[in-house]
């Protein structure tokens, strides 16, 4: 895993915030993640699969239909080199919470849907169900933003809805949060994460 293309931005305070963007590269989110956690660690890696020329975490055979086996395995691989950097760099790997967007956001919930991650508290932005898990991981104790559009025509309100089913089934607490816009990020998105995340 260590092939993957990443930044590591040092904090001053224990938390650790790994970022996942969608069609980016690894600087994308790097503000963004000093805005909703100031003073974290910033973690961020550039997906390793291209779609026309832009990085992804997972596969996809259309828009909305994933490739699960993909999907599986690159959460299995994210969830190792999460671990191998924080041995490498020394921040908590315990301490290391997901700010994820769009296909980001999908590849943070495939990994606490496949067990590959148990991240304390999770930002979701515009998350669809990446997949059905087989067996329900404990999620016991962690905590989850979805921050949806109520415009979005890709991650709509079933998605969302049943997204939050599933981690809240797992033993996740979740909160919900709208945004009046469509699929991409809002500065209210960003204010609410930083919010939800500063009262925790």
């Amino acid at each position: 895993m260590s092939a993957l293309v990443y930044r590591y931005i040092p904090g001053r305070r224990p938390e650790t915030l790994l970022l996942h963007g969608t069609g980016g590269d690894e600087t994308d989110l790097l503000g963004i993640g000093g805005a909703v956690l100031p003073g974290a660690g910033l973690l961020s890696p550039r997906g390793p699969v291209l779609e026309n020329g832009m990085p992804r975490f997972f596969r996809r055979f259309a828009e909305g239909v994933f490739d699960v086996e993909d999907v599986k395995r690159r959460a299995a691989e994210l969830g190792e080199f999460v671990t191998e950097k924080a041995r490498e760099h020394a921040f908590d790997a315990d301490r290391v919470m997901a700010f994820g967007y769009s296909n980001g956001a999908n590849i943070a919930a495939a990994m606490l849907l496949t067990g590959a991650a148990a991240f304390p508290r999770s930002v979701l932005v515009r998350a669809m169900t990446p997949l059905e898990p087989e067996t329900p991981p404990d999620l016991t104790g962690t905590e989850v933003l979805l921050a949806a559009g109520l415009y979005d025509p890709i991650a709509n309100a079933e998605q969302t809805s049943h997204l939050g089913e599933l981690l809240e089934s797992a033993g996740a607490k979740v909160t919900g949060h709208a945004e009046r816009a469509g699929h991409q990020m809002t500065q209210g998105d960003i204010e609410a994460a930083a919010r939800w995340l500063a009262r925790q």
